[in-house]
């Protein structure tokens, strides 16, 4: 991707901008309407206008858009794919290239993950599913013979990472049944039925499970503590004795592992070298490490090997744009598929045949998509083709990478950040929508959003997407100049967005909204506390409101994770700290309109959260719209929750389009 001429300013330019004084924004007329309490269906509605029917049949014709997600390989050469005929996504089979999706769940709630034994004959796969989103999922058993369902685990406690046994009978899954906190290991046999075993557990740990060793004696077991500490182990399936992978037991961050086909080997994503994740080759009996991507200066996001061990596939995620290379271990040989579009590739898997490679793509102008890249033939074959709806798809802009420098320097040159533009094709001004990635350990990716296309192309916006300090694909260092006390320098990142949008001459400055999901809802908060002059309002989803009642209140079983990013709340300094910078205890300078929007059982971001957000700002004599859905958790995933929050945000944000 190159950089728009248009965006293009001289970091000099921008750095004097900074030591000026910004123009401020136009005063908006104080406008407080009473907050009307309404319910429709399962959506509660406070100081929300009546609908805009025109703009909502605008809308509409892009919220008709829907994509396909790969999620397995069948034994018989089908995939198991999660595509939406109705309000959610469902477990889908596909027998041949462009063939009929045949639908195998209807529940009314979303299904995403499936996996399937590769053993010849085998009649199931497993699937999760939780309930209104409280993301406690269960493991359930789907028999394509009669198309019965049995639920495996407990029908409570959080589940996840299903893994099956070569042999097709056996599979692993963590579970936290014990104690509400802690990730345990169990194994379950399908066929002789029975309660799931316990394999690992029996401290305040997190387990994942991530492969069976070739002869199925093994697991390869993942503690995890944070996105820069954890540590492999291989477990003796029958007694579940521990033996570490790394007896030097360093503190690195592993994304990704599973054993290799040879039965010596183990494959490892992991930065124990470098700034960046890297695949790794780990002898099991020397302990020796190889690095098998040295020449890419990139994170390895994820990887997959044939069943022969012939072929190895990975993806290296290149400033936000998947990278696809399969390696002939026999030839010595890469290739790089033919005709993948730039975008973001993802779920990497080998058929049983090991010449088969199935993957989901999509990029910012075409939804996700199932490909297959046959290595015999060196041809790629698209399995589905999801319909952009009744929207002519040529008007779809795409996304420009830019930088601009922040306010701090790195070997004394500016620091410049990546970010992600999207722009209409008129001229300007044009007002602005900032849209920040949530995580923090994530990082935008140029992905298809129909709103996006919707806010660009109906509503003239220019999206801006930034990858602030603390994204993930910028190496380790940058990945941790977020963390702890540093959370501030986040939003100073913003701050300097916004001079550098003042400085663009296609770019409305005084027209300036933030909207951002989870982390980056505080973010949204946080920036409008902090630059309120220069914002017309935001859109908060989910967001934290105040890190010492987020930590507290968050399911059990998370907070260690976050207290290892945002600090620990029990400590008396951090607390304070924590404290200082929330936007709650800052919502007085919160002074633009708000929209807020809420799952009320979001497990992760609790919706007292969003409730105290609210009634401190309507206390304090400020506008706030509130959304809030009594059947979602950490967002919105039911088609029609989901379209009325869209319709809702395209209605404040016309509102504040007006010049």
């Amino acid at each position: 991707m190159r950089t728009t001429p248009a965006f293009a300013a001289p970091a000099l330019a921008l750095l004097a901008a900074l030591c000026g004084t910004l123009a401020r924004a136009a005063d908006f007329p104080a406008r407080v309407p009473t907050p009307v309490h309404q319910e429709r269906g399962n959506l509660v509605l406070e100081g929300i206008p009546a609908p805009d029917p025109a703009l909502t049949e605008r809308l509409e014709h892009y919220l008709h858009a829907r994509d396909a997600s790969f999620l397995d390989w069948l034994p018989d050469g089908g995939m198991l794919i999660s595509t939406r005929f109705g309000d959610v996504e469902g477990i889908h089979r596909l027998a041949v290239p462009l063939g009929m999706r045949e639908q195998l769940t209807f529940y009314p709630e979303p299904i995403t993950a499936a996996r399937a034994p590769q053993t010849p004959g085998a009649d199931g796969f497993t699937f999760l599913r939780d309930q209104g989103g409280d993301e406690n999922a269960q493991v359930y058993y789907y028999r394509l013979a009669d198309h019965s369902v049995r639920l495996l685990t407990d029908g409570k406690s959080l589940h996840g990472s299903v893994i099956w046994a070569h042999d097709g009978k056996r599979i692993a899954f963590y579970g936290n049944d014990r104690d509400g906190v802690s990730f345990d290991v169990y194994v379950a046999d399908i066929a002789a039925g029975g309660a799931p075993r316990l394999i690992i557990g029996g401290g305040n740990d997190t387990w994942y499970p991530l492969d069976w060793s070739i002869d199925d004696s093994k697991l390869l077991v993942w503690k995890y503590y944070s996105i820069s500490e954890s540590y492999l182990y291989i477990a003796d399936t029958a007694t579940g004795v521990l033996t570490p992978l790394d007896k030097s037991n360093r503190k690195i961050g592993i994304r990704s592992a599973k054993f290799a086909p040879d039965g010596r080997g183990v494959y490892v994503v992991s930065d124990e070298d470098g700034e960046f994740a890297q695949l790794h080759y780990i002898d099991t009996v020397t302990h020796e490490s190889r690095k098998l991507t040295a020449h890419i200066p990139w994170d390895i996001e994820s990887f997959d090997a044939s069943s022969d061990g012939r072929y190895l596939a990975y993806v290296a995620n290149a400033d936000g744009v998947s990278r696809l290379t399969v390696v002939d271990n026999t030839q010595k040989r890469e290739t790089t598929p033919p005709g993948i579009p730039d975008g973001h590739i993802y779920e990497v898997r080998f058929d049983r045949s090991g010449h088969r490679l199935a993957f989901t793509a999509e990029t910012a102008q075409t939804p996700r998509d199932v490909y297959v890249y046959d290595l015999q033939s060196n041809a790629l074959e698209r399995w589905t083709h999801s319909e952009s709806g009744p929207v002519d798809t040529r008007t779809f802009v795409s996304a420009e990478r830019i930088r601009y420098p922040t306010w701090d320097r790195v070997d004394g040159q500016p620091r410049l950040l990546s970010a992600y533009v999207y722009q209409p094709r008129t001229s300007g001004p044009h007002p602005v929508i900032i849209d920040i990635h949530g995580g923090p350990e994530a990082q935008y990716r140029p992905d298809f959003d129909a709103f996006t296309q919707f806010l660009v192309n109906e509503l003239g916006y220019v999206v801006i997407a930034p990858n602030v300090r603390g994204s993930t694909g910028y190496g380790k260092s940058f990945l941790a100049l977020d963390n702890g006390v540093l959370r501030e320098d986040a939003v100073k990142d913003i701050g300097t967005l916004l001079v550098w949008i003042g400085l663009q001459r296609e770019l409305d400055r005084n027209r300036v909204i933030v909207m951002g999901g989870s982390y980056g809802g505080y973010m949204t908060l946080a920036s409008l506390a902090a630059y309120n002059d220069r914002l017309r309002g935001g859109i908060d989803v989910v967001g934290i409101s105040n890190f010492v009642t987020f930590l507290s209140g968050t399911s059990a079983y998370r907070r260690d994770l976050r207290r290892a990013e945002y600090g620990d709340e029990r400590e008396p300094r951090m607390r304070g700290f924590l404290s200082r910078i929330s936007p709650l205890t800052n919502a007085a300078s919160i002074r633009r309109p708000l929209l807020v929007v809420q799952g009320l059982n979001d497990p992760r971001v609790p919706r007292a959260e969003s409730e105290q957000l609210v009634a401190r700002i309507r206390a304090g004599g400020g506008e706030v719209w509130y959304l809030a859905a009594k059947d979602e958790g950490h967002g919105f995933r039911k088609k029609t929750n989901r379209d009325f929050y869209l319709q809702t945000a395209a209605m404040f944000l016309q509102s504040l389009a007006k010049p």
